[in-house]
């Protein structure tokens, strides 16, 4: 019993854009990027996370920058290894024979079976002893704070960078849900397209980002006349081939996105066509959170509301509420292993392969 000092209970958020660790006792411990950078030549890791994000677009042939998980997924497998390997070394970095780790980890509603157990297996090699794989809809709705086990139903958007999973959940479990593969990074893309074709400036991913967060926006308020903002964006003239700056308004990223959003508020639709009457009941009283860093997405949650008649909020913990979700759910592992048996009877307490 005494190596029970020794136990490290972690909750991770794995996501396509970011990776974010919550460790028992102390929170949110990391936030970072998930990207690593390597020397093709050499075989040797360059960079992980947000240092190797600033190295997209600008690095020499020899060094390729990887996202090694595309659309809540791993693309990757060695590379999400070794990634993952890095962050924890960064919040755990002392180890030891005696430690044993129990980790939560957040994937999409949407992953296969054998998506789940790819990302069962590289937090095994990572030196977790057991992995408990919960749905991100699930996690995001623990952690902005809604009370998940009552029997009223309630309802979770969570927008991250690869994924959006929506759904309805009741007495501990998701009674119906939609997972998307349109998020952050799809408007991204979105926003490239459209500056290529409109301008005839060719952008990067960073700086498509930049702009939908600095004057982004999911519809145009005409009785607001601060709605429109303005900035400069840099990338190549594709008729010249020379470097050139435009100055593009919040119109352009809002024409950019329209396809991206309505595919949400469709997906939201659908979610609330498939609930029981009791549940669509509950939500009409008790309104829809919204999570993930896309949900900040300026007048979206408006656009949501008008949409489909229901009250609609954003989490103040919107980016973390995944990984919040995850670390708090370790606080009480043995809830977690209920309801794991109750999906699957032939489950047990030292199984590590467990869906929440």
């Amino acid at each position: 019993m005494g190596l029970g000092f020794f136990k490290q209970d972690i909750g991770i958020d794995l996501g396509t854009a970011n990776t974010l660790v919550y460790i028992k006792g102390k929170g949110i411990v990391l936030d970072e990027a998930s990207v690593i950078a390597y020397n093709k030549n050499t075989k040797t890791i360059i960079a992980v996370g947000n240092d190797a994000k600033n190295m997209i677009g600008a690095a020499p042939p020899h060094i390729s920058v990887v996202k090694p998980l595309q659309d809540g997924v791993i693309s990757d497998f060695g590379m999400t290894s070794m990634m993952l390997k890095t962050f924890i070394s960064r919040v755990i970095p002392t180890s030891s024979f005696f430690t044993s780790v129990r980790v939560v980890i957040g994937v999409p509603s949407g992953v296969t079976e054998v998506e789940k157990r790819a990302v069962e297996e590289v937090t095994r090699q990572m030196g977790a002893k057991e992995v408990f794989i919960m749905d991100e809809p699930m996690a995001a709705a623990i952690g902005v704070g809604l009370q998940v086990d009552s029997p009223t139903g309630c309802m979770i958007t969570d927008i991250g960078g690869g994924t959006s999973d929506i759904a309805i959940i009741s007495l501990g479990g998701i009674v119906t849900s939609t997972s998307l593969r349109m998020a952050g990074d799809r408007m991204n893309e979105a926003i490239i397209d459209h500056i290529r074709k409109m301008y005839g400036l060719l952008i990067g991913e960073k700086m498509a980002e930049k702009a939908k967060i600095a004057i982004g926006c999911a519809f145009i308020d005409e009785s607001d006349p601060d709605w429109v903002l303005r900035s400069d964006i840099s990338g190549r003239d594709l008729a010249t081939g020379l470097p050139k700056t435009i100055e593009i308004s919040s119109r352009d990223i809002c024409t950019a996105l329209e396809e991206s959003v309505k595919e949400i508020i469709d997906g939201i639709k659908i979610t609330l066509e498939n609930a029981p009457p009791e549940l669509a009941a509950d939500i009409i009283n008790t309104g829809m959170v919204m999570a993930g860093g896309g949900s900040l997405l300026r007048g979206l949650d408006v656009l949501i509301e008008k949409e489909t008649g229901i009250a609609t909020m954003i989490a103040e913990n919107a980016a973390e509420a995944v990984a919040m979700g995850t670390g708090l759910s370790l606080q009480n592992m043995e809830t977690i292993m209920t309801h794991v048996r109750a999906k699957n009877p032939y489950a047990n307490a030292s199984s590590n392969n467990n869906t929440y």
